[in-house]
């Protein structure tokens, strides 16, 4: 089966020279949660915008659906559905009108049914008569979703959807994707918390620099460039790592208390029952010992930072 979005060396130069983008290739396929991460200015916004049809590529091909976004604007925005990062509504309009003008604006016939659906899955409905202006920020943003889903598309682009929402609201806005995946929407999100791509996503890409740094399945990235820390606590503080122990690229920490040992869970040897002896060897007693995994956002603070 095709991707349902085809992105092939994609670039985006403004007047003034500015490269946004240089020559960016993407697949998604349909079904699948694609999490975009990367610093402010990376050219996920740009990205997004081409491919929803709002901005024009300065060369490339953006495929939708098997429709071309310049040549097919009206068939891939009839597929596509755009959650953007600005609160704009009408603010004196009721949040009813508001999602179901969004569907005629897309050229469907009026489905009372389906936007009733909608609004109860985004616990919108006992606020369906309320204006907007009355709503809070975090329920302002699930109308945002709910206009976008209005037209029932295929695809649903989520550009920074839980910024500024509380904790408790994101977590709710994650079980809202989760089901809408299930339903069978493809769905693609730019994010700054890097927890929501490690909850919800199936894949994960890094943008930064106008480029894919890195596109890989959620699991497969952290098993590939996920490490281990060891934390060694030491009965009896060092000033130094001793030279026997000079082969394990040993940190020491806590005013010479703990030393720190980095390894790949994944490898076929992690060092460590070595390293132990080493320890022993070199007349060290331990107090404790405790292990951490690499976080994504570790990794995609060292991706970034390589790609500079």
């Amino acid at each position: 089966m095709p991707p349902i979005v085809s992105v092939s060396g994609l670039v985006k130069t403004y007047g003034n020279g500015f490269q946004a983008l240089k020559g960016i290739d993407l697949a998604i396929e349909e079904g699948e949660i694609l999490a975009l991460l990367g610093p402010n200015g990376a050219g996920k916004t740009t990205l997004i915008s081409i491919i929803c049809g709002i901005v024009n590529p300065s060369g490339g091909k953006v495929l939708v659906g098997g429709f071309d976004v310049v040549k097919d604007f009206r068939q891939t925005r009839a597929i596509i559905g755009l959650v953007p990062q600005e609160l704009t509504t009408d603010q004196f309009e009721t949040v009813w009108n508001t999602v179901s003008f969004s569907r005629g604006l897309h050229g469907k016939a009026a489905n009372p049914a389906h936007i009733e659906r909608v609004l109860k899955d985004l616990s919108l409905y006992d606020k369906k008569d309320n204006k907007l202006r009355e709503l809070s920020g975090g329920m302002k943003r699930r109308v945002l979703i709910a206009k976008a889903l209005a037209h029932e598309p295929r695809v649903l682009f989520l550009d920074e959807p839980t910024a500024g929402v509380d904790v408790n609201l994101r977590k709710d806005m994650w079980k809202v994707v989760q089901r809408l995946r299930e339903s069978g929407v493809t769905i693609i999100l730019t994010t700054h918390y890097i927890e929501e791509a490690e909850e919800i996503a199936d894949r994960i890409g890094v943008v930064s620099g106008g480029q894919l740094l890195l596109l890989e399945e959620k699991a497969a990235l952290m098993k590939k460039l996920g490490r281990k820390t060891l934390a060694i606590e030491l009965a009896q503080p060092i000033p130094a790592v001793p030279e026997q122990l000079s082969g394990f690229n040993l940190r020491l920490e806590e005013e010479g208390r703990r030393l720190i040992y980095d390894y790949h869970a994944s490898g076929a040897r992690t060092g460590i029952t070595t390293l132990l002896a080493a320890l022993a060897e070199a007349g060290l007693t331990l107090k404790d010992i405790s292990t951490r995994q690499s976080s994504l956002e570790d990794i995609f603070v060292e991706l970034v930072e390589a790609g500079r």
